[in-house]
Parts: C-alpha cells; structure tokens; sequence
C-alpha cells in the first residue's frame, strides 16, 4: 500500500534522498525550512521525497524531487507529482519546476504535463560549488517548466 504523508520536522534525516535531486546541501537549505516536505512510502518503506515551497499569487514550486536509485522508473515520482497537484489545486493556479537540461528529467517532467516556461542561464555554474552533471552533460542552465491547475 502507497501512503504520501507531510514531514514537519528533522526534515533533514531525509538528506540522503534530497541529495539525489540536490547536490548541494547548502542549495536545500535555502528552500527546506520554508517548504512543505512529502514522503512517499509502500509497505512502510521510504521510496520518494519532495518539496515544495509557495512562491506568491497561487504559485507554487516544486523545489526537489528524488526517488531512490532502485525504485526509479516504477511510477513513484509520477505519483508524487499527481498528488502535489491534487493536493495545492485549491490555492494553486501554476506549479513550477526548475531542473537541469537533461533530457531524461525534462522528459519526465513533460510526461506529467509541465511545458516549457522559461530559463535562468548559468545558474547551476554560478551557484553550486562544483559541476553538476546529469546524462553524461554539465549543466549550466536552470529549465523551468510549469503546468496550470485548473480548480
């Protein structure tokens, strides 16, 4: 049986997970605090973790999104996303993801629904310590995709 439930506190002994969307543990400081954190778990075990923070005006923003290496690919990320959009439909009119160009996340993103929104050049070698890399590609740009929640 899945169970998606809110952490409210010691958000960080899910570090771990949140580091997997995030490698930069000083870049989840700076939204952690400030956002609403779900679990996903099946069978009691941990599977998935997101956080999302409210960014003004029935804008919300999905800040991290990480399943574990061994449960991706099982719908588990899908099924957090549906749930973050049911969940925020009545105070939340656009929801907002910023990720890397990579096309296997923003093919993941696409599959749920989100369309391209707009770009932030180079703000993954401005503001993380060391490169990041994801599909064999440093990124550099942050690729924001949105999708409208109908109430």
């Amino acid at each position: 049986m899945i169970n998606i439930y809110p952490i409210f506190y010691n958000k960080k002994q899910y570090l771990d997970l949140l580091l997997l969307a995030d490698e930069q543990e000083s870049m989840i400081d700076r939204y952690l605090k400030r956002g609403d954190m779900f679990v996903l778990a099946e069978n009691n075990e941990i599977k998935a973790s997101c956080v999302i923070t409210e960014e003004g005006k029935g804008i919300y923003e999905i800040k991290n999104i990480a399943v574990y290496p061994q449960f991706q690919r099982q719908g588990y990320g899908k099924k957090l996303i549906f749930f973050l959009l049911k969940h925020y439909k009545a105070r939340c009119h656009t929801m907002l993801v910023g990720t890397g160009d990579s096309p296997i996340t923003i093919a993941f993103y696409k599959n749920c629904g989100f369309v391209y929104s707009h770009r932030i050049p180079n703000f993954f070698t401005d503001n993380y310590e060391h490169p990041i890399f994801e599909a064999g590609k440093q990124l550099k740009d942050m690729i924001y995709l949105k999708i409208s929640i109908s109430k």
